[in-house]
């Protein structure tokens, strides 16, 4: 239910893509955003892994340079059934975390010198459930597509407000189209963030059976919101991907209105969540 619920809205937002097009551009502009989707998807699928890397600033160890952090993820990936991811670190003091790739196959978890010193044993074992629970779910592709294709959008609808088309369709309502420039980049940001919220949820869930107790997870969370809303945000972090960090890297500058739209769930939640998890499994 899961991924037909991702298809769907994946396919909303290349419908809006090609409405703005359509609207603007008549069909040569519906067929332009049409490849752009098209190509976006293909883009985002075979790159989105070493993008986001590259963008965070991680890099790569091995087990020699981080044994206990790799030998974390490896029992992990084990016990539920993973291929071994590639472990990268970033240097960075905030404690955050994120997992990308396009598939278990090609996937890696990233985390900062900060979690890893901020965080006890259990604490980081439970993010890290949590991270490979995304990659179980593929939910970090779908995140990752959704980002690029909101940024489009956005870009798009920017682009004809400010420098037009020329429409082949006589029939084409201006006042549709100003509309639809105008209301596009809201409804992907939204379509965004539904995304990234719904599967926040069950990646917890599913994080907090892997590690064999929710609270590990959800003390891991209290600990990194405080840090994240008292520090200045990861030095490489983009608004583009703060949806796939296990807590946004924003979350501290963030006025009511943005955090009204943010990708990611409330927090407090999601430790109460956690923590009635831990109840039904009968963990302290």
């Amino acid at each position: 239910m899961n991924n037909i619920k991702t298809v769907m809205l994946m396919v909303l937002m290349a419908v809006i893509m090609m409405l703005i097009g359509g609207l603007v551009g008549g069909r040569t502009g519906l067929t332009v955003m049409l490849f752009f989707a098209l190509a976006m998807n293909a883009f985002s699928y075979w790159c989105s892994d070493s993008l986001v890397l590259k963008w965070s600033g991680a890099q790569e160890v091995t087990r020699d340079q981080a044994p206990q952090l790799y030998g974390l993820i490896e029992n992990l990936a084990q016990r539920d059934n993973l291929p071994m991811p590639k472990v990268c670190i970033i240097d960075a003091d905030e404690p955050n975390a994120f997992a990308t790739g396009r598939s278990p196959e090609h996937a890696a978890v990233a985390v900062t010198t900060g979690i890893m010193r901020v965080l006890d044993y259990n604490e980081l074992a439970g993010v890290l459930s949590h991270e490979l629970s995304h990659v179980k779910n593929r939910d970090i592709l779908t995140s990752t597509i959704a980002s690029m294709m909101a940024t489009v959008i956005s870009y798009a609808a920017q682009f004809f407000m400010f420098f037009g088309g020329s429409s082949d369709d006589d029939d084409v309502n201006p006042i549709a189209a100003v509309a639809m420039m105008l209301l596009a980049p809201l409804a992907a940001s939204i379509i965004q963030m539904a995304i990234s919220r719904s599967r926040e949820y069950e990646a917890d869930k599913d994080g907090g059976a892997l590690c064999g107790n929710p609270n590990y997870l959800a003390d891991a969370l209290e600990k990194i919101e405080y840090y994240v809303t008292h520090s200045a945000p990861l030095p490489e972090a983009r608004p583009a991907t703060a949806n796939m960090y296990i807590v946004n890297p924003f979350e501290g500058t963030g006025k009511a209105l943005m955090k009204l739209f943010s990708t990611h769930p409330d927090t407090a939640d999601r430790i109460a969540r956690l923590r009635e998890q831990a109840r039904e499994m009968r963990v302290r």
